[in-house]
């Protein structure tokens, strides 16, 4: 049976924060086989994104 590990990040909207950044962050994520599977953006009170990732843990492997 596969077996998977998530995470849970949160992108808070200001003006240090871009949407190439969160490209870039996600994009290293990829790179150490994370996988988005969600996206909830906040416009109210413009908290931000949040996006929820995971990774198939190899057999014998423990979750981090």
């Amino acid at each position: 049976m596969k077996r998977f590990e998530y995470q849970i990040i949160t992108y808070p909207v200001d003006k240090k924060t871009s949407l190439i950044a969160m490209q870039d962050d996600l994009n290293t994520r990829g790179r150490d086989g994370w996988e988005v599977v969600s996206v909830s953006t906040s416009e109210f009170a413009h908290l931000g994104h949040t996006a929820f990732l995971k990774r198939e843990i190899a057999e014998g492997a423990g979750a981090n």
